[in-house]
C-alpha cells in the first residue's frame, strides 16, 4: 500500500472504503473551510466516480458547466495513482485545456493548497509543440534577419556545447516563443519526417529530455487527446525499434472533453503524403554517390509525384470552411497513383542495395526508408481501398494527400478499452437526447457506466441571450452589430468563428476597435488567452475555443457566435453523412447543437459571472432548427 496516500489504510481495511470516507471529508469539511464553493452536483459526481474506479470500468460523466468536475476526477486520479503506484493520465482535448489545468491559479494548484498536497504533475506535450534543433539551424541559414538567431541564442548553454546539464532543464516548448506566429513556428518545430531516435542532437534535444522527465511522474501525466492516441498507435512499433512508448503504463485515464475523442482517434490513424517532403528527402539521397539506376528511379519518382499532385489539384474541389478539398478518384487519378506507387516500391528495393554500399548517411537513409514505407502503404490504400476518407490540402506552398479511416471502433475496442482499468469521460456534452449509445458505439465501448448532472448556475438571472437575425449575405450588418455590442460592453468579448474565412472578415473589419484585439494564429494560443484574461477591456477572436476556455470575472461578458457552427462540407463529415439515413438530423444538427452548447458555456464560469450570449442567425433559419436551438439554451431568450 502506498504511504503517499492522503489518508491512512491498514492491511485489514478496504482502500475504497477509506477513499470514500476521505472524499466525504474533503467535500463536506476541508474544501468549504478553505473557501471553496462546494456544490451538491459536484458531490454527487464524486461519489458516482467511485464505482468506475472500484469496478475498473468506462464511465461517461456528463456534468454541466460549473459542476466542478475537474476537482472531482483529479482527487480520484491522484489517489488511484498512488494506490497502484502507476501514474494517472489526464488527456485533454487540446493544449489550451492543458494550460487551464496547470496554470498558477488552476485547479491543481488550488487542490494542493487546500489539502496540503504536493502532487507530482507533469506535462506530455505533442511533438510538434517542441523546437527542432536541426530545423532551427536550417532556418537560420535560409532566413535573413534576427528572428531565428534570437531563438538560437536564447537556448541553454549546454545545447551550444558549453558545459553539461546538471539537472533537468525544460526548454524548446512552443509556449516559450509566444511572439512567433504559427507559420514561423512551423519552420523550426518538430515534424514527422525526422528520425529523432538516431539524431546526433538527440541528447541535447528539449523534446527528448522532456520525454524522460514526464515518464517518471509519480502521480499524474497530462497530455492532449491527439498525443494519447499517437501513443496508442505507435507503442508497438516503438517497442520493436528499441524505443520506449510515448507514455508509460498508467493506472487510469481521464478524457476531459471526452466527446471530442473520436476525431483524435481518426487523426492518429491518418496517413499524410506530402509532395515537397518526398522531393526533399529523395534529393537528399541523390546528393550521395548512389548508383545510376537508383538515381534515375528517384528522378522518375519526383517527376511522377509532381504529375500526381498536379492532377489531384486539378480534380479536387474546395469545401467551404475547411482546408480539406474533395478528391474524385477518376480512372486517370488511380492510374497515375498506381504508376507512382510502382516507382516508389522500386526505389525501396534499390535502397536495400545502397545500404550495403555504405555511401549514404545512415540517418538520412533511415528517415527516407521509413517515410517511403509509410507512403507506399498509404498509396496502396488510396488505390485499392474504398473504406478510407481521402482529401487533398494545398497551403503554404505544400501539396498533401491525406487518408483517414472511416471507423475506429474496432481498433479502440482492442487497443484501449479491452484493458481492465478505469476510463473516465468528462464533459458537459456527452449524451444525445439523454442516451450515451452514440459515443459508446463510435469508440468501440460495449460496457459502461454513466450519469448526468445539470449545471448549478442560475442562468435565468445571470445570462442574457440574444438571437438577432440578418438577411442572407448581409455581412456588413452583422459586422456592425458585433462592433456595436463590443463597444457597448467596452471590450470584454469573445467572438467564436467557424473557419478561416470568417476570421479574415472579422480581422479586416474590426481593426479599428478602441480595444486590444487578439486573433487566433497571430501568436501562441495560451499567450493570447492570458492577454485576454488579464486585459479586462480586450477582445479575443477564435475558431477553436468553443470548449475548454475558462475566463471567470469581468474579462468576459460578451460571447458573440458569428454563425451557427455546422460541420464543414469536407470529406470527413461527408463520410459520416454517407453512413446516415438522415444526414442532417443524424450528423449536421447534433454536431451544431453540441458545439453551440459548448460555445454558450464559455460565458458563465462562476456564480458571480454575468453577461450576454449573441447567436447571430440568418432570416431563413428553419423553424425546426430554431426550435431545437431554443431547447438547448440554458435560459429563455430575454431580448
Amino acid at each position: 500500500m502506498s504511504n503517499r496516500l492522503p489518508f491512512s489504510v491498514s492491511k485489514t481495511e478496504s482502500f475504497y472504503e477509506k477513499l470514500g470516507d476521505w472524499i466525504g471529508d474533503v467535500f463536506y469539511d476541508i474544501l468549504p473551510e478553505s473557501g471553496f464553493e462546494v456544490r451538491d452536483e459536484q458531490i454527487y459526481m464524486a461519489f458516482q466516480l467511485e464505482k468506475a474506479f472500484k469496478e475498473k470500468k468506462v464511465m461517461f460523466a456528463e456534468a454541466g458547466v460549473g459542476t466542478g468536475k475537474t476537482i472531482a476526477y483529479l482527487l480520484y486520479a491522484l489517489c488511484y495513482a498512488r494506490y497502484t503506484n502507476r501514474p494517472a493520465i489526464i488527456a485533454c482535448a487540446d493544449e489550451t485545456l492543458i494550460e487551464q489545468l496547470v496554470k498558477k491559479e488552476g485547479d491543481i494548484a488550488k487542490i494542493e493548497a487546500a489539502l496540503g498536497l504536493n502532487m507530482d504533475v507533469r506535462l506530455a506535450k505533442s511533438r510538434d509543440a517542441y523546437l527542432c534543433l536541426n530545423k532551427l539551424e536550417a532556418a537560420m541559414v535560409r532566413e535573413e534577419g534576427d528572428l531565428f538567431q534570437d531563438v538560437f541564442h536564447q537556448l541553454p548553454d549546454f545545447v551550444h556545447g558549453k558545459g553539461s546539464m546538471q539537472t533537468f532543464s525544460k526548454y524548446g516548448d512552443r509556449k516559450e516563443y509566444p511572439h512567433l506566429e504559427d507559420e514561423q513556428w512551423n519552420q523550426i518545430a518538430w515534424d514527422s519526417v525526422q528520425d529523432c531516435f538516431s539524431c546526433h542532437q538527440r541528447h541535447r534535444c528539449g523534446q527528448t529530455l522532456h520525454r524522460d522527465y514526464y515518464r517518471n511522474a509519480k502521480d499524474i501525466i497530462i497530455c492532449s487527446h491527439d498525443f494519447f492516441m499517437e501513443h496508442i498507435w505507435t507503442k508497438d512499433s516503438r517497442k520493436r525499434e528499441g524505443q520506449l512508448p510515448l507514455l508509460p503504463e498508467s493506472s487510469c485515464v481521464v478524457f476531459d472533453e471526452g466527446h471530442l475523442l473520436e476525431y483524435a482517434c481518426q487523426k492518429a490513424l491518418t496517413y499524410r503524403f506530402t509532395e515537397q517532403t518526398l522531393e526533399k528527402l529523395l534529393s537528399r539521397i541523390m546528393a550521395n554517390d548512389v548508383r545510376e539506376k537508383t538515381l534515375h528511379l528517384m528522378e522518375d519518382a519526383i517527376y511522377e509525384s509532381e504529375a500526381f499532385f498536379s492532377l489531384l489539384e486539378d480534380v479536387s474541389q474546395e469545401t467551404l470552411g475547411s482546408e480539406k478539398r474533395k478528391v474524385e478518384k477518376t480512372k486517370n487519378v488511380l492510374n497515375t497513383a498506381s504508376r507512382l506507387l510502382s516507382i516508389l516500391q522500386a526505389v525501396e528495393e534499390e535502397l536495400v542495395f545502397e545500404s550495403e554500399l555504405y555511401v549514404i548517411n545512415e540517418y538520412d537513409l533511415k528517415v527516407v526508408e521509413e517515410y517511403l514505407e509509410q507512403i507506399t502503404y498509404s498509396l496502396s490504400l488510396f488505390v485499392r481501398s474504398q473504406k478510407g476518407i481521402t482529401w487533398f490540402e494545398h497551403h503554404s506552398g505544400e501539396r498533401t494527400l491525406v487518408i483517414m479511416p472511416k471507423l475506429v471502433e474496432d481498433i479502440m475496442r482492442i487497443e484501449v478499452f479491452s484493458q481492465e482499468k478505469p476510463y473516465i469521460f468528462s464533459s458537459a456534452t456527452l449524451s444525445d437526447n439523454q442516451s450515451f449509445n452514440y459515443i459508446a458505439q463510435s469508440l468501440g465501448i460495449d460496457d459502461y457506466l454513466y450519469f448526468s448532472v445539470e449545471s448549478p448556475f442560475n442562468y435565468e438571472d445571470n445570462m442574457n441571450i440574444k438571437l438577432p437575425t440578418f438577411k442572407v449575405g448581409n455581412m456588413l450588418e452583422k459586422l456592425s452589430y458585433i462592433k456595436n455590442e463590443i463597444i457597448r460592453s467596452e471590450g470584454r468579448a469573445l467572438i467564436l468563428l467557424n473557419n478561416q474565412e470568417e476570421m479574415h472578415i472579422i480581422k479586416t473589419h474590426l481593426s479599428d476597435l478602441p480595444y486590444p484585439s487578439y486573433f487566433e494564429g497571430d501568436a501562441e494560443i495560451s499567450t493570447l488567452v492570458s492577454h485576454f484574461q488579464n486585459e479586462e477591456h480586450s477582445v479575443l477572436c477564435s475558431i477553436h475555443l468553443w470548449e475548454g476556455l475558462d475566463i471567470p470575472g469581468r474579462s468576459l461578458e460578451n460571447v458573440l457566435i458569428f454563425s451557427l457552427p455546422y460541420p464543414p462540407l469536407d470529406p470527413v463529415f461527408e463520410a459520416k453523412r454517407e453512413g446516415a439515413s438522415d444526414p442532417f438530423e443524424q450528423v449536421d444538427l447534433p454536431y451544431m447543437l453540441l458545439r453551440l452548447r459548448q460555445g454558450i458555456g464559455r460565458l458563465i464560469r462562476t456564480h458571480d459571472d454575468k453577461g450576454t450570449v449573441h447567436i447571430l442567425l440568418e432570416e431563413n433559419t428553419n423553424e425546426q432548427v430554431f426550435s431545437k436551438i431554443k431547447n438547448i439554451l440554458p435560459t429563455i431568450k430575454k431580448s
